[in-house]
């Protein structure tokens, strides 16, 4: 029996199967965007195997409805005067020196949020919510015609008692009508990125369940078993369970992508990297630091804050299908605008007119003319006469502007993998970079140089690193809790109390183990750190380790108590084994040169040197 990973990704839909023996095995067919569900269906009946034990599903359609305002329509039920909260945001600018951007609009629209006559302070009911106004608002709401109904009270996350007063509320009048609270969703303190995550999630769970349970049918009729989904904090979780929990769904694909990175590097000894998964439309950039990627709570995803735990991924417009294009000041230009699936780059003879990315590799000779996975036909001539038309607009050679596309979309991502690592105190250098994805390879020594590392890991099934991932991915559970006090008010036994009872909260895992971190931070602070815990620590220590924490991140601490503001906890199984075997013999690649792979295009830049490794993929070096 085998466990299979796939990954939906802008121009292809990759596979991976893992038997119980750890061998692998790969698929690759182009994406159907109108229905992710059918790109699943072609690259499962690609492989032709009824002996799958469990199918791990990437996708992508909780992010395309947040890109295309697609989801639900959602009706809010929030505090009287606070009704406006989405808007207000944090009273920052969209763009610090343009006074005309504009944030997105919020997902809710005015006239379907409805005031609750409640008010909860932190510790104490300022304003109790009486039957009576709980059904005047629970009337109000099922009026509005909305197809779900969020509740975000002030402090709920402290007492949820009035939000779970105003979901008995509307059940009692609208039965069918699904209701999300903010005190289940996400149970912290801020109000503006409590609602907007609760928010989120309405917005995103319709869609996502009615995409689940059309893919559970397509399964079912090929006798498969239904499939489990990454979320976003890289754990898997089943179709149910995902179904309400859509907004952790947000980097479903992306965060495949590090686990199948980690999974490699700890094959191959690395502990600390930094890494770009480049597909068709974007490149997606992480970190993985002792092995394990990084989980970090909150980020934003087209302008929607979701405040969930998530791996670390920043996502650039730089993918192979990236539209290479001149702005009016003559510049050139990747992205953000993709030719996706279809056409595809013009080299792929789908119709294209435009180039992309894609093709300034193939007028470089980076990609040779051969037959690609899904179907697909490499043509140089079409690649040429397609970025001549940009190139006679800037009167250079076809030659000069694929070198410079080239140039500006590693420009792109190698700020991306600045800000990852720089920006939380980690310096690059020490790192590895792990390029995958079908173009990652392609840009792997550019990007290395531009960032200042010696060392590049190109893992095996490179192209489809993803899907791997999700295949070998392990369950996982979260829970969180508010706590809002300092490390001085807490002694031992409470703590390790807490952390038992997130444990339980969480529910179990087949092989769990629990790993909790506190959100910490000087009292009167505005933001917070992840500090990893254990149930035996003291709280004293905690604050010496915080302390440790800030100034290698920040470089200074303060004079101040330090205050644990929420608990996480992530129960986490055991992941399904894979066995890493080189299927080609051992040698050593001096750059300038090329190196086919099974499903990628490795580029050795001069002044680089590439070992193919025992566990396959490869290792390259900068020359001394």
């Amino acid at each position: 029996m085998r466990s299979v990973g796939i990954d939906v990704g802008g121009t292809f839909t990759d596979l991976v199967a893992v038997g119980e023996d750890g061998t692998l095995e790969s698929r690759k067919v182009l994406s159907t965007p109108a229905d992710q569900s059918e790109g699943v269906e072609s690259a499962l009946r690609a492989l032709a195997a009824p002996d799958v034990a469990r199918i791990v599903h990437g996708t992508t359609v909780a992010t395309n409805a947040l890109l295309e305002r697609r989801g639900a329509r959602v009706a809010l039920l929030a505090t009287a005067g606070f009704t406006d909260l989405l808007e207000l945001r944090r009273q920052d600018r969209a763009s610090l020196y343009d006074l005309a951007a504009q944030h997105p609009a919020p997902v809710v629209a005015p006239d379907d949020r409805v005031p609750v006559a409640e008010r909860i302070a932190r510790d104490a009911v300022l304003r109790p919510l009486t039957p009576d106004a709980a059904d005047e608002a629970a009337r109000a709401v099922v009026a509005r015609g909305a197809e779900i109904v969020a509740v975000a009270l002030l402090h709920a996350h402290a007492d949820p008692a009035h939000e779970q007063l105003l979901e008995s509320a509307v059940r009692a009048q609208a039965p069918e009508l699904d209701v999300v609270r903010s005190s289940a969703v996400f149970p912290e303190i801020r109000e503006y990125e409590r609602t907007a995550t609760t928010v989120a999630e309405a917005y995103l769970r319709p869609t996502v369940s009615r995409y689940l349970r059309r893919l559970e049918e397509r399964l079912a009729a090929l006798s498969l078993p239904a499939p489990g989904v990454m979320t976003s904090s890289g754990g898997l979780r089943s179709a149910a369970e995902a179904a309400r929990s859509a907004a952790s769904l947000a980097l479903s694909g992306p965060a495949g992508g590090v686990a199948g990175a980690a999974a490699v590097l700890r094959a191959a000894g690395i502990r600390d990297a930094l890494t770009i998964d480049i597909g068709g439309t974007s490149a997606d950039v992480g970190l993985i630091l002792d092995g394990e990627p990084l989980v970090e709570a909150g980020g934003t995803i087209a302008g929607v804050p979701i405040a969930l735990p998530r791996v670390l991924v920043e996502t650039v417009s730089a993918g192979g299908g990236s539209i290479v294009w001149v702005d009016d000041g003559g510049a050139v230009r990747v992205g953000p605008r993709s030719a996706g699936a279809r056409p595809g780059p013009a080299s792929f003879g789908r119709g294209a007119t435009e180039p992309a990315l894609t093709d300034a590799h193939v007028v470089l000779g980076h990609i040779a003319e051969r037959q690609l996975s899904g179907g697909v036909t490499i043509d140089a001539a079409r690649a040429h006469d397609a970025m001549r038309v940009v190139a006679d607009r800037l009167g250079v050679s076809v030659e000069r502007l694929a070198h410079a596309a080239i140039a500006t979309a590693d420009a792109t991502m190698a700020r991306a993998l600045r800000r990852v690592s720089v920006q939380r105190g980690i310096d690059p250098r020490r790192c590895t970079l792990v390029a995958f994805g079908g173009g990652g390879p392609l840009h792997a020594c550019g990007l290395a140089e531009q960032v200042g590392l010696t060392t590049v890991l190109v893992p095996p099934f490179a192209g489809v690193l993803s899907a791997l991932g999700l295949a070998i991915a392990a369950e996982r559970r979260e829970s969180m809790a508010s706590v809002l006090r300092c490390t001085s008010e807490l002694d031992a036994s409470t703590l390790a109390a807490l952390l038992a009872s997130l444990v339980q909260r969480a529910g179990d895992a087949k092989g769990a183990t629990p790993r909790w971190w506190l959100h910490a931070r000087f009292a009167g602070q505005g933001h917070e750190l992840d500090l990893p815990v254990e149930p035996g620590d003291a709280p004293a220590a905690l604050a010496e380790r915080f302390a440790r924490l800030h100034e290698a991140r920040f470089g200074f601490t303060l004079e101040r108590e330090v205050e644990l503001v929420s608990a996480r906890c992530a129960v986490v199984g055991a992941p399904w084994p894979a066995r890493f075997v080189a299927t080609s013999p051992e040698r050593t690649v001096h750059g300038p040169a090329t190196v086919q792979l099974p499903d990628a295009t490795l580029l050795v830049r001069p002044g680089w040197t590439a070992r193919a490794l025992p566990i396959g993929g490869w290792l390259l070096e900068a020359d001394a």
